[in-house]
């Protein structure tokens, strides 16, 4: 249905959020707070520090991100069999903490490679079966306000993390390994305030054939229109790559070492205002506008960040990069809640974060590749050709009639 909004709830919309989801978007904004102040000086810190090239630095983030997306296909599976998310949950969060200290501690680029590895399983164990838990927690009809404010509360620690370290580097002379250091505080709390406050809700147990989950015939019985969400998502992924990439533009556009992090605190910044907004919108109009609207704005971002001849340029592409993200990414989480069974949606979370974090890799890669091959907005060119080609392609599937099944799709329940 064009432009068709979601039907009416036979329920009266609850007035507020339930708790456990305020709380799992704290315990995520303390995480990508300490995440966000390491990432914001990591690429700096190899390339100016350890002396990595920026196709190896390409090639690290995306095999980081990788190993996220495939240990997620096994975390979510392992709640869905066991009916209980939130140990691993701990589990994922608890090894993201204890990683930050190797980043301060980091001599070689293989340090890095390692501590990167080990945080990206981490997020790899917590990442399915948190947003499983997130739609667990939530009433239907906000679900998509619930993956909005997560995502929101996340983008605000995304803030602090690199204001913290731009504060910081200037407290310590720019000693990055020592900035690092501060790094390690929030995350260790996310972990405490994650094991005494969030409760996971009771479910009535799935019947038998229900729990054969880890089986691939588990993957068979997911419906087609979540392998359409599936598709898409790889399809958003593909047109981005590793927001590394922002940081190291940054500093090739001539802003101070010092001051690099606020690239990612301008990005975030836009993340967090349109996240919980974006999330609410999407509980009421039509996705497909939405995602055609935030392919749009990432292609505006990578042309203005290929013409950034000034840091001032370069923050406004950063800032419509946070736009896009607001935009797509609580939309794609809910969209895979939507369309997946109630008893499968660990595994599903799973499976098309595997996919994206697969084509978060090849984008990575390849950006890495086009930035020492051709230069910088080469790179960004590309990203915005590849999104502008996405966006036609939707809207060319939508007037050929083929939006009206997946309108269906998006907002069956």
């Amino acid at each position: 249905m064009d432009d068709a909004k979601s039907p009416p709830s036979n329920h009266a919309v609850p007035a507020r959020l339930p708790q456990g989801i305020r709380v799992l978007g704290l315990v995520s904004l303390l995480m990508d707070s300490s995440s966000e102040l390491v990432h914001s000086l990591l690429p700096i810190f190899m390339s100016t520090v350890l002396g990595a090239s920026i196709v190896s630095i390409g090639v690290i983030e995306g095999v980081a991100e990788a190993t996220a997306a495939i240990t997620k296909v096994f975390s979510g599976a392992l709640s869905d069999v066991f009916r209980r998310r939130k140990f691993l949950v701990v589990l994922g969060y608890g090894l993201g903490a204890l990683t930050k200290p190797v980043f301060a501690l980091a001599t070689t680029i293989g340090w890095v490679f390692a501590a990167r590895f080990v945080d990206r399983i981490g997020k790899g164990i917590r990442g399915a079966p948190r947003d499983a838990l997130v739609a667990d927690i939530a009433p239907a009809e906000l679900r998509g306000a619930a993956f909005g404010l997560r995502q929101a509360l996340d983008s605000v620690g995304a803030v602090a993390g690199p204001l913290l370290a731009v504060v910081c580097m200037a407290w310590l002379a720019n000693d990055i390994a020592a900035v690092m250091w501060v790094a390690v505080v929030p995350a260790f709390l996310a972990v405490v305030l994650l094991v005494v406050a969030v409760r996971e809700p009771e479910r009535v147990p799935p019947a038998r054939s229900a729990q054969k989950s880890l089986a691939m015939v588990a993957a068979r019985r997911l419906p087609l229109r979540y392998w359409l969400v599936v598709a898409l998502g790889a399809v958003f992924t593909l047109a981005r790559f590793s927001e590394a990439f922002l940081v190291l533009r940054a500093q090739d556009v001539g802003l101070a070492i010092g001051y690099v992090p606020l690239i990612m605190v301008v990005m975030n910044a836009a993340y967090a205002a349109v996240a919980y907004p974006a999330g609410r919108a999407g509980d009421r109009l039509s996705p497909r506008t939405l995602m055609v609207f935030g392919l749009g704005v990432l292609t505006a971002a990578d042309v203005v960040l290929a013409l950034a001849a000034s840091a001032a340029v370069a923050f406004i592409g950063a800032a419509l990069w946070g736009l896009h993200m607001a935009l797509t990414q609580g939309l794609l989480a809910k969209l895979v809640a939507d369309t997946a069974p109630s008893e499968l949606r660990g595994t599903a979370f799973g499976i098309f974060n595997l996919v994206s974090g697969g084509a978060l890799l090849l984008a990575s890669v390849i950006a890495g590749a086009l930035w020492t091959a051709c230069g910088a907005a080469a790179t960004f060119i590309a990203g915005a050709a590849f999104a502008a080609l996405a966006a036609s392609g939707l809207l060319l599937f939508r007037t050929r009639g083929g939006s009206r099944g997946m309108e269906r799709s998006a907002v069956r329940r």
